[in-house]
């Protein structure tokens, strides 16, 4: 998130959590590297679930309420709806405290990947950042929302 134009959503902290959680369960070679080997500093699964939903709360209603604060357009929102929804329904089948290998498994898991990489990809691109580059640590997540 360094090209990332912070203060042009009104919303922006938020948008950097969804964004953060977006990148991470969209990115399988991450996946491997990171939370299947255990690594500090990115949080688990369920961090990032939380990350996705907590403050938006779009586990409760659709990401359209939030066009023009977080969201940039009606189509960056309807592409967050399907990420959140089928991670969502994952973690409520595999529960909350599952290992990472869990969520892997599950026979949805390929799809809601692909949700995530589509509404992050919608998402960097918009906010002029490549999003094949690596996801970036909670303490550098922490660092950019304190600041600008």
């Amino acid at each position: 998130m360094g090209g990332m134009p912070l203060n042009d959503m009104p919303w922006w902290r938020w948008r950097s959590n969804v964004r953060s959680a977006l990148h991470m369960l969209s990115d399988p070679g991450f996946h491997e590297t990171t939370w299947l080997a255990g690594h500090d500093g990115y949080g688990d699964v369920t961090d990032a679930v939380y990350r996705l939903v907590e403050d938006t709360w779009l586990d409760n209603w659709s990401a359209e309420k939030y066009v023009g604060t977080i969201f940039r357009d009606s189509g960056e929102a309807a592409l967050v709806d399907v990420a959140v929804l089928r991670v969502l329904r994952i973690m409520h089948q595999v529960g909350p405290d599952a290992p990472f290998s869990a969520y892997m498994e599950h026979h949805g898991w390929p799809e809601a990947v692909r949700a995530a990489r589509e509404a992050h990809v919608r998402m960097a691109s918009a906010d002029g950042e490549d999003p094949d580059t690596p996801p970036r640590s909670l303490d550098v997540l922490r660092i950019m929302t304190r600041s600008a």
